[in-house]
């Protein structure tokens, strides 16, 4: 449930176990919506900023070098809104 404690992702209903910071105990938190900040899939389990809602995409960078940092971060868009560039 939103707001539990958790040690990985697959705890949550959501899918998402957050952390505000490096310090703080991650807790459970509802994916991100529309323009909302988000991450890429976390490959350790626990998010800075939860991935988005399903059929959005997170447009940010992900490079090997963001993912180790935790500034890999990006915003929740909708695919079929982005007009083609």
């Amino acid at each position: 449930e939103i707001g539990e404690l958790c040690l990985q992702s697959a705890q949550c209903k959501s899918g998402c176990c957050h952390r505000a910071n490096g310090l703080s105990l991650a807790r459970c938190a509802p994916k991100a919506a529309e323009f909302q900040e988000c991450s890429p899939k976390s490959i350790y389990g626990v998010y800075y900023k939860c991935p988005c809602e399903r059929g959005l995409t997170c447009d940010a960078d992900k490079t090997i070098v963001g993912s180790i940092t935790n500034s890999n971060f990006g915003l929740c868009t909708d695919p079929q809104d982005s007009p083609r560039r």
